[in-house]
């Protein structure tokens, strides 16, 4: 129950969102795409400060700033889908073979048996992760895109869900690497809707939903389909590896070399996301009908949410405020 309230109203909202965006911003009026271009400025500033506070909870001493700060610039310079379960993979080996000193171990209090499943069971699942991931490459690939269009969706949103690692921030650089390099989806579209997910309630993971709702639109196949479908590919492997893991976590989790891996892993995933701020900052000043002016609300919108504290709602609603301002002033 807990689970369905917090992710079932941002996935309506972002679905609604999603499906209205596919219709209105086909062909924005001017004046829209002022409101554009204020959400996509104010969308990239919450990443921001997200990045600035996941960088400063994991990155505790020189190691993990030097991991963070690589995995950013490789992520940035070379942004293909591969490179970013590898940078992780690797930070987690730095932190393996530099960390000699044997990290304090969990409680016997905190000790995690199993979650509602037996190991058999979890076996299962993880293995249905691994087949269905498995099956999906390997059928999109020997398809084209125009033929089997839906299950190339689903391959990609599924594929991304199970290399991630960490926030929900860490799949931005993914999904877009997914659907604006393909041109299943523009770059404005992306942008305005990562804005607009972020003031809403729920996971992040809910951006599937707008997403396939605009993917959907985009190639003329039934919108509900398409939100479904990215929307499930995108949340299911996470589902599948927590419960089919868990099991064997409560030993897991004591083992040393993922204790001293578990640092690396963290540091070079938010790297990624500090490299896809910078990404996404360059790519809202080249769309945007006043660069310099989107620069600047961005800029007011980092300062108001992670110096003033403001609500990411309102920030939202500000960004989109100042975009008609920009737009109706003639700003440049």
């Amino acid at each position: 129950m807990t689970g369905v309230l917090f992710q079932y109203p941002g996935f309506l909202i972002a679905a609604l969102v999603g499906a209205g965006a596919a219709n209105f911003l086909k062909h924005p009026a001017p004046w829209l795409e002022g409101i554009v271009a204020g959400l996509a400025a104010m969308g990239v500033a919450l990443v921001a400060s997200a990045a600035k506070g996941l960088t400063y909870g994991t990155c505790k001493d020189r190691t993990t700033m030097i991991i963070n700060a690589v995995a950013a610039v490789i992520s940035y310079y070379y942004p293909v889908t591969w490179i970013f379960p590898t940078l992780i993979l690797a930070g987690g080996l730095v932190t393996l073979f530099t960390l000699r000193k044997v990290v304090s171990k969990a409680s016997e209090a905190d000790r995690i048996e199993k979650l509602g499943v037996s190991r058999t069971v979890g076996a299962v699942l993880v293995a249905a992760w691994l087949i269905v991931l498995v099956c999906t490459i390997v059928f999109r690939r020997r398809t084209d895109y125009e033929s089997r269009k839906e299950l190339h969706w689903w391959e990609a949103f599924y594929r991304t869900g199970s290399i991630i690692f960490g926030g929900g921030q860490v799949v931005l650089p993914l999904l877009q690497n997914e659907v604006v390099a393909t041109g299943w989806v523009s770059q404005a579209d992306f942008l305005t809707g990562l804005a607009l997910v972020q003031a809403m309630p729920g996971p992040l993971f809910n951006f599937a939903a707008y997403l396939g709702a605009i993917i959907a639109f985009n190639a003329g196949v039934s919108v509900v389909a398409g939100i479904f479908i990215c929307w499930v590919a995108l949340f299911a492997p996470g589902i599948l590896l927590i419960y089919g893991i868990m099991p064997w976590w409560g030993s897991f989790r004591h083992l040393q070399v993922y204790r001293r891996m578990l640092p690396g892993l963290n540091s070079a995933a938010v790297g990624l996301i500090v490299g896809a701020v910078f990404s996404l900052t360059f790519q809202i000043y080249h769309a945007s009908p006043f660069p310099v002016t989107t620069i600047c609300i961005g800029i007011i919108g980092f300062s108001l949410v992670d110096f003033v504290g403001c609500p990411a709602p309102l920030a939202v609603l500000v960004g989109g405020v100042c975009g008609v301002i920009g737009w109706a002033a003639h700003m440049h």
